[in-house]
């Protein structure tokens, strides 16, 4: 860890939740060096930091503030990044979001990083929330400080909102926490699994159910800004792809044509064009559909299996799986077609690759010896690492940063059942995500606007 200078961050927020500058000390916070975490893939020592109670600064608050402080302290130390100091060691440190900070008192508690926040109820429903992060070493305030709003009922996304301006003061890196998942969730006896989609917090906050329990689904990926999931359904008896519209509920099939079978869909960075598997007389290949006119483009010509495509951010390539060379391998083309590149060469299968949003990274699910590992390689096939290893891993979906994973793993036996992990790209810190059900197939949605 070190102590660098940074430029302040920007006003974060759009649509029902907005920030601005918190109190008038903030233009003087502007030139402060902030606290700096240098991301690496080797082991970090977390660091410790203090989320001070945030206070209640109208009437009625009271309990959105302790819940709002509570929600930031768990994403930031969920990271791993972070050691929280427990808030039994500093109650009653701060009682004025104004006070000057007793900085020698925080050193004394061993903190590195301290935020303080308050809550205020305003007009129509809605809270605001404001902020300020400190750095305790040099006894300055990091940045401006900020102030985010939003309806009553918002006070999680208010939390994760603070939680990413700080994780991205402190690490150089955009945040992760104000985003959500969508899922299989499945429920029932392992051989007769009922299967819906769901969608949650990232954290596994606020589930809901996006569809019903009467045909298998699988694979919902995110549109680029998050409004419409893609998904596989086999509710006409066959593999379909439909569209479903978040804020409507409603939805529409692709490629429904007869003696076919579609799969394996993505949007392409520009939410207008699909990328996907069309089955039609035992070969299986990848296509892109123009969902505006619904032009459909062959792309690959090959009599073995080409699936799970994904497209490169800025939409130049597509990386996808194939066994054209006896065994499942990736393979990396031009996005209009042409020519596919092998680019894993490991022992084993490789399988489910896709694309880091950063552009620096490919993930991918990998079979060998009787092991499921999630793994990680450069567009170029260098690099491999594998992060994870068990009974059963598979499906990798990136955090919005490009620095955290999703994935399902499913345990052994009679018994087994799947269940959602995240992990970083250095392979440390393993972490199980709580869902109300067993869930397979996570799909990470980017930052809520």
């Amino acid at each position: 860890m070190s102590l660098t200078r940074r430029s302040t961050l920007a006003a974060l927020g759009g649509g029902l939740i907005a920030a601005a500058a918190a109190g008038p000390r903030a233009a003087l916070a502007q030139a402060s060096p902030p606290l700096r975490i240098e991301i690496t893939e080797g082991v970090v020592e977390p660091m410790p930091f203090a989320v001070a109670a945030f206070l209640p600064e109208t009437p009625g608050v009271a309990e959105a503030a302790a819940n709002v402080a509570r929600v930031v302290a768990a994403d930031l130390a969920g990271t791993g990044l972070f050691r929280e100091i427990a808030p039994s060691a500093h109650r009653g440190l701060v009682t004025s979001f104004d006070a000057p900070v007793a900085f020698a008192a925080w050193r004394a508690l061993g903190a590195q990083a301290l935020v303080t926040g308050a809550v205020a109820a305003e007009a129509g429903g809605r809270l605001a929330v404001k902020f300020r992060l400190h750095d305790i070493q040099t006894g300055r305030e990091v940045g401006e400080g900020l102030r985010f709003r939003g309806g009553a009922e918002l006070w999680r996304r208010l939390a994760h909102k603070v939680a990413d301006a700080v994780y991205a003061r402190i690490t150089g890196e955009g945040g992760y926490f104000d985003s959500q998942v969508v899922y299989v969730a499945e429920q029932g006896p392992k051989d007769a699994r009922r299967k819906r989609l769901a969608i949650m917090d990232y954290d596994g906050a606020n589930p809901r159910y996006l569809t019903e329990a009467r045909a298998l689904v699988l694979g919902p990926r995110f549109a680029p800004a998050g409004d419409r999931v893609l998904f596989t359904s086999f509710e006409r008896g066959f593999p379909r792809i439909f569209l479903l519209d978040l804020a409507s509920g409603q939805r529409r099939a692709l490629e429904d044509q007869p003696g076919t079978m579609a799969f394996s869909p993505r949007f392409g960075p520009d939410g207008r064009t699909v990328v996907f598997s069309l089955e039609q007389g035992g070969n299986s290949e990848i296509f892109t559909l123009d969902l505006a006119s619904g032009r459909r483009t062959r792309l690959t010509t090959h009599p073995g299996i080409d699936t799970s495509p994904c497209f490169s951010p800025d939409g130049s390539r597509i990386v996808f799986e194939s066994d054209r060379s006896g065994r499942q391998q990736l393979y990396v083309m031009p996005a209009e077609g042409g020519e596919p590149r092998r680019i894993s060469f490991g022992e084993g299968r490789y399988a489910t690759p896709v694309w880091s949003p950063r552009g620096d990274l490919i993930a991918f699910t990998k079979q060998n010896a009787g092991r499921f590992h999630i793994g990680v390689m450069r567009p170029d096939g260098s690099g491999e690492r594998l992060l994870t290893a068990s009974f059963l891993d598979e499906g990798p979906s990136w955090a919005p940063n490009g620095r955290v994973i999703l994935f399902a793993r499913e345990t052994a036996g009679a018994g087994g059942a799947p269940g959602l992990f995240s992990v970083d790209i250095s392979g440390r810190n393993l972490r199980p995500v709580p869902t109300e059900t067993f869930a397979s197939d996570p799909a990470w949605s980017p930052l809520l606007p």
